[in-house]
C-alpha cells in the first residue's frame, strides 16, 4: 500500500497558535501507538528542524520541499499548483492535511482535511478580503473534492454541514488531543520574579490578539476591579501569539491606565504556560468563537478554575464543567462569575483528549479512507527527499 503524506507546510513554528499544538500532540500520540503505518511528513525549509526527531521512529519519514512557510503567498501558490506533482514524483498519492489548505484539484492524489472552524465566514470583518476569499475557496474545495473531512468538535461538524450540505458519511468528529504534563513546568519563583505576581494573586488567559477573542472585555473587568478596589486579584497575565491587533490591546491598556495591572507575555513555552495555569486564581477565557478552544481544557486538566463563555464549541469541549458567562461582553457578568466560581475540573473525563486514543482514531480513519499507509510490507519508512 502507498505511503500517506502529512502536509505540514502551513506550520510556522510559534506563530499559528492552537493548530500547532494540535498537530504536534497528534504526531506524539501516533508515536505512542503500537500499530504499523508509514507517514511521510511534508515539511518546509523553515519548519523542518522542528519535526526531524520524528524520523527516529521508523514509521515516519521527512520529505522536504523548497517551500518557506513564512512566505505565505508563495506557499499557497506552490500548494495550489505544484504539490500534487511533487507528491506523485515521490511515489505518494495519499495525503492528510491537518488544516483546510489543499491544492486546487486532486491531480491524482486523494486528500483528507481537518477543518478547525469557519471563523472567516462568521467574522469576515476581522480578516482582510484575501484571507476570507482564500478560506472560502479552500473550504469549498475540501467539501467538494477531499475524500473525507475531519471536524474538531460536533459544533464545527454541524456548522460545516449547515453551510455546505455535507452528508454524515463524509465528515467525522475527532477531538483535539491535549497533553497536560504536570512534570513539564518551571519553578513558580521564576515567574513571580519575572512578572511580579503572587500565588493565586493573578488571573491568566491564553489568547491570540484578534477581536473575537474579546480581550477588551477582560480589560474592562480589570479596570473595574481596580477602580472599585475589589477583593479580587488586580493582576492579569495574557499569553499568546501576537498579531496586528496587539497594538489595539496595548492602546486599551494605556487608555485605561492598566500598565501595572495587565502584562502581555507574548508567546510562552509550554512549561511556563503550565505553571501559570497551576498558580493563577482562575483562568479567564472570554472568546466568543472557538472551533475547539484548547486553553480552557488545558487549564482544567491542571485542576484550574475556569471562567469562560457559553458560545460556540466551548461548553461542549469543556464538558459543561467550567463556569460560564452568558453575556460575554458584559463586564458586570464577568465580575459576578469571578466572585465565587466553582471548580469542577476533577469531574472531567480526561480520556476524551488523550493523544494516544485520538491518534488511534485518526489512524483508523486515514487507513479506511486513504489506505493503510504501509509501504509494500517494508519494515520502515525511512527516506528523505527534496524538490
Amino acid at each position: 500500500m502507498e505511503k500517506i503524506a502529512v502536509d505540514l507546510l502551513w506550520l510556522r513554528p510559534g506563530q499559528v497558535g492552537g493548530t500547532e499544538s494540535y498537530i504536534r500532540n497528534l504526531l506524539d500520540g501516533l508515536c505512542r501507538l503500537g500499530e504499523d503505518f508509514c507517514f511521510v511528513l511534508l515539511v518546509s525549509q523553515d519548519n523542518r528542524d522542528t519535526f526531524v526527531h520524528y524520523a527516529e521512529d521508523r514509521r515516519f519519514a521527512l520529505l522536504e520541499t523548497n517551500v518557506v512557510s513564512a512566505h505565505i503567498g508563495q506557499r499557497i501558490l506552490w500548494q495550489f499548483f505544484f504539490e500534487n506533482r511533487f507528491l506523485k514524483k515521490n511515489g505518494i498519492t495519499r495525503c492528510f492535511s491537518p488544516v483546510y489548505c489543499r491544492p486546487l484539484c486532486n491531480g491524482g492524489v486523494r486528500y483528507v482535511n481537518t477543518i478547525h472552524d469557519l471563523q472567516a465566514a462568521h467574522y469576515p470583518e476581522y480578516h482582510p478580503f484575501y484571507e476570507v476569499a482564500y478560506s472560502r475557496l479552500c473550504w469549498w474545495l475540501d467539501t467538494h473534492f477531499s475524500t473525507h473531512i475531519i471536524a474538531i468538535s460536533d459544533w464545527v461538524k454541524e456548522d460545516i454541514q449547515t453551510r455546505y450540505r455535507l452528508p454524515d458519511e463524509r465528515i467525522t468528529t475527532i477531538y483535539n488531543p491535549i497533553v497536560a504534563d504536570r512534570g513539564q513546568t518551571v519553578p513558580f519563583s521564576v515567574l513571580r520574579e519575572r512578572y511580579g505576581v503572587e500565588e493565586q494573586g493573578f488571573y491568566y488567559t491564553v489568547s491570540q490578539m484578534i477581536p473575537h477573542k474579546n480581550l477588551g472585555t477582560l480589560l474592562e473587568v480589570m479596570r473595574l476591579i481596580r477602580e472599585r478596589d475589589m477583593e479580587l486579584p488586580h493582576r492579569l497575565l495574557i499569553s499568546g501569539v501576537n498579531s496586528a491587533a496587539r497594538s489595539d490591546v496595548e492602546r486599551q491598556i494605556r487608555e485605561n491606565g492598566l500598565e501595572s495591572d495587565v502584562t502581555l507575555t507574548g508567546y510562552v513555552e509550554n512549561a511556563e504556560r503550565n505553571t501559570l495555569y497551576q498558580h493563577c486564581r482562575a483562568f479567564l477565557f472570554p472568546s466568543v468563537f472557538e472551533g475547539f478552544g484548547m486553553p480552557p481544557v488545558e487549564a482544567m486538566l491542571f485542576g484550574t478554575v475556569v471562567i469562560t463563555t457559553d458560545r460556540a464549541s466551548i461548553p461542549e469541549v469543556t464538558q459543561h464543567k467550567a463556569n460560564y458567562v452568558s453575556d460575554p461582553y458584559d463586564a458586570e457578568a464577568w465580575l459576578r462569575a469571578m466572585e465565587h466560581p466553582e471548580n469542577h475540573s476533577k469531574e472531567m473525563d480526561p480520556g476524551r483528549y488523550d493523544s494516544r486514543r485520538l491518534a488511534g482514531q485518526y489512524l483508523t480513519l486515514l487507513q479506511e479512507k486513504l489506505g493503510n499507509g504501509i509501504d509494500d510490507g517494508k519494515r520502515n519508512c525511512c527516506y528523505s527527499g527534496k524538490l
